[in-house]
């Protein structure tokens, strides 16, 4: 099972020392966050309802897939129903090449960014053996240029999933199969007073109905019958299937999915008024089962039928006191309950490692890059990474370690001569506050090549990091929130970024939030297939990854030459560490290596017609890129001490820019040590483990030759 490093998340209004005591609000939403946050699929809601029937009494599961529960035993009949089901797609095609393409369940969510924003990200695939992670491919944010007139709106049609598989055989041996449901892969998701995820109101809808359900709530004269109902995006077939069994109705309550406005009202009329008022679905047999109508409550949302939709706890509570009035106005408004918690195994079984002898030291890279991958570190903010790669050095290197002014870490070692120079980045591609507003919108300002649309409605994380130096906290602490997404959207790029972490501006300030912190989303490290390996900012943490445990291997007094291993700062959008660290040491520099990404058009939606370098064939010598080039008698000497170190290493010509640069300037030749890396400054990087076990043993082999020819 995938483990996420503990941090340090702050969400509620918290005091200047940045830390939180836990309060009935935090619980509250909390606990509702865990039902939005449920695998339920359409059509595979039972891996919702297997939870539930395992942790809560008196349930009992129909044969459409419906589950309800008896309270009370007066004469009258009440149901009271929510939708369970989740937005979600389906494995439509496995091509030849090991990609997945899908297709909606349903008619699904009506926000137009809806599918753009399942682009670049990372999707749960729901298999029979159990869940799996996949990335959905995105252009390359360093090939801008190649797509700079793809102005429409993406749709489920230009969806692709990459699995990390190689063939379709390959996606079969990992238990996928056609027809597999997929939903984005997010945690529960709450801050401040807010909850927010996909359907967040529905299934607040579905928390409510829990806790009046488990707290016996009926009435004097009524036995009441909850339904938490299945496959409601094909119009409440299923609240209709259980509403069959039931010789008669008086009541009927449906918890709908989210609006913008509050409703509580008793509809009579059930013709064009109840298609629209339950989403143009009109609910097959309510009519007849219910003489007395349906009482609709709706609770109030932001950002309805978006991925994060939005539901502050005061209008969660609106909702609950609702139900429990309609039901019992005696009744006491009962305590928000827990979500069930669903078992299962991620991404993480031993057995689905690869074949290879050396699955022992991958599986070392892969605990190596998980510390740095999933940490935030945008430019200016890059204390928690330079903590990590020096906690990790072996005790020589911490002994002469280095760090200057603006947080660039080196270590020198080797006889006295001129040095070979590695550097990799540590900071990675974001967004800082530019501005706040009174309301507590911030306002966004790009770092680096960060692909907006692959930002733009999903979670967000604040990095609460004053410092932009050495002195910055070994964790920085993170405020939970989300970017923004637009209503009515005419073109797939926005134009601006906002975030909101659900409080106004004086409480913001308070927190210590300040113009200038970083601002990424939320991430994991996940391995997919037998070899690939999927984060966001794998753009430099491979590099840095690579460079810490190359280093870790070589004895110092094994060295002909000096040796510069160097972790930079502030690369994205301006080389401006890099740049300080050449200042420094160009002038006892022989030649630098920068230790980056080789953007790689191995995609299914780049022409491989240059940059083509595919995954697992090795790391790569970025011999040619937009601002610097490796001579011919360098790249010469390059390929062939990978060959004499039996290496098998790709060359090739990629766009973009490398810290290496800054050195070329005063007259140091600069080359690049690469990895193949698919979906460049998104959330969906993908790199081999195997390339980056080459690329360790390429910086050694580097480090360990002559320095001359």
């Amino acid at each position: 099972m995938k483990i996420t490093p503990n941090r340090i998340l702050l969400v509620g209004l918290c005091g200047a020392a940045l830390t939180c005591q836990a309060n009935a609000q935090d619980a509250d939403v909390s606990r509702i966050a865990g039902w939005i946050a449920l695998d339920a699929p359409t059509g595979h809601e039972h891996l919702a309802t297997q939870a539930i029937l395992d942790n809560f009494s008196g349930w009992e599961r129909d044969h459409y897939g419906n589950l309800a529960k008896l309270v009370g035993s007066g004469p009258q009949r009440r149901v009271v129903a929510c939708a369970l089901d989740a937005f979600s797609y389906a494995v439509s095609q496995i091509t030849d090449d090991g990609y997945l393409r899908l297709h909606r369940i349903g008619g699904g969510s009506r926000h137009p960014l809806w599918d753009q924003a399942h682009e670049g990200q990372h999707l749960r695939i729901l298999t029979r053996s159990g869940p799996l992670v996949g990335v959905s491919a995105i252009a390359n944010g360093h090939f801008a240029a190649q797509h700079r007139n793809e102005t429409a709106i993406i749709t489920q049609d230009d969806l692709w999933l990459d699995v990390g598989a190689e063939s379709s055989d390959a996606v079969a041996a990992m238990g996928i199969g056609l027809l597999d449901p997929v939903i984005r892969n997010l945690p529960a998701w709450f801050y401040a007073d807010e909850v927010a995820g996909p359907r967040a109101g529905a299934r607040t809808g579905c928390a409510a109905l829990m806790a009046a359900a488990e707290a016996g709530i009926s009435g004097p004269d009524y036995s009441t019958k909850y339904v938490l109902s299945v496959q409601q995006v094909f119009g409440w077939v299923g609240l209709a299937a259980s509403l069959v069994g039931d010789a008669r109705v008086d009541d009927l309550i449906v918890l709908a999915p989210g609006a913008a406005e509050f409703r509580n009202a008793v509809v009579t009329e059930l013709g064009a008024r109840i298609d629209t008022i339950l989403r143009d679905q009109n609910p097959t047999g309510i009519s007849s089962r219910s003489p007395n109508g349906v009482r609709l409550l709706t609770p109030r949302v932001s950002n309805a039928d978006a991925l994060m939709e939005r539901v502050e706890l005061a209008a969660a509570n609106q909702l609950l006191q609702a139900l429990v009035s309609a039901i019992d106005s005696s009744a006491a408004m009962p305590d928000w309950i827990e979500a069930p918690a669903q078992t299962e195994v991620l991404n993480g079984v031993l057995s689905r490692w690869g074949s290879a002898q050396n699955v022992n030291r991958l599986i070392d890279i892969e605990r190596q890059l998980d510390d740095l991958a999933e940490r935030s570190a945008v430019p200016g903010h890059e204390g928690p990474i330079r903590n990590l790669v020096y906690d990790a050095m072996p005790d020589w290197a911490r002994e002469i370690a280095q760090v200057d002014d603006i947080g660039n870490l080196w270590v020198e070692f080797g006889p006295v001569s001129q040095a070979t120079v590695f550097v990799a980045h540590m900071d990675e591609v974001g967004y800082e506050i530019e501005t706040i507003e009174a309301s507590g919108l911030v306002n966004l300002r790009r770092l680096g090549g960060a692909v907006a649309t692959a930002w733009e409605g999903q979670p967000a994380l604040m990095q609460l990091d004053p410092f932009i130096n050495i002195e910055s906290q070994p964790e920085a602490p993170e405020l939970r929130g989300v970017f923004l997404n637009r209503a009515d959207p005419q073109q797939k790029q926005p134009d601006s970024v906002q975030a909101w972490f659900g409080m106004n501006s004086e409480q913001l300030a308070a927190l210590g939030v300040r113009i200038g912190m970083g601002i990424t989303g939320y991430k994991e490290g996940h391995r997919l297939g037998p070899y690939r390996y999927a984060s966001r900012s794998l753009d430099d943490r491979v590099g840095s990854t690579s460079l810490l445990l190359a280093l870790q291997r070589i004895d110092p007094a094994g060295l002909p030459n000096r040796v510069i291993f160097a972790w930079s700062v502030r690369e994205e959008g301006g080389l401006n560490g890099a740049a300080e660290l050449a200042s420094k040491l160009h002038m006892r520099t022989r030649r630098v290596y920068s230790i980056d990404t080789f953007v790689t058009s191995d995609t299914p939606l780049e022409s491989p017609h240059f940059a083509y370098a595919p995954l697992g064939d090795g790391p790569v010598l970025r011999s040619i890129e937009n601002a610097s080039m490796a001579t011919p008698y360098e790249l010469d000497r390059n390929r062939r001490i990978a060959a004499e170190a039996v290496i098998d290493a790709q060359y090739g010509l990629t766009q973009g820019g490398t810290d290496g640069t800054t050195f070329t300037i005063y007259g140091v030749p600069n080359a690049g040590l690469s990895w193949p890396g698919r979906y460049s400054h998104s959330p969906a990087e993908i790199a081999d483990l195997r390339d980056i076990e080459g690329l360790i043993d390429l910086i050694q082999a580097m480090a360990e030759a002559p320095l001359e020819p």
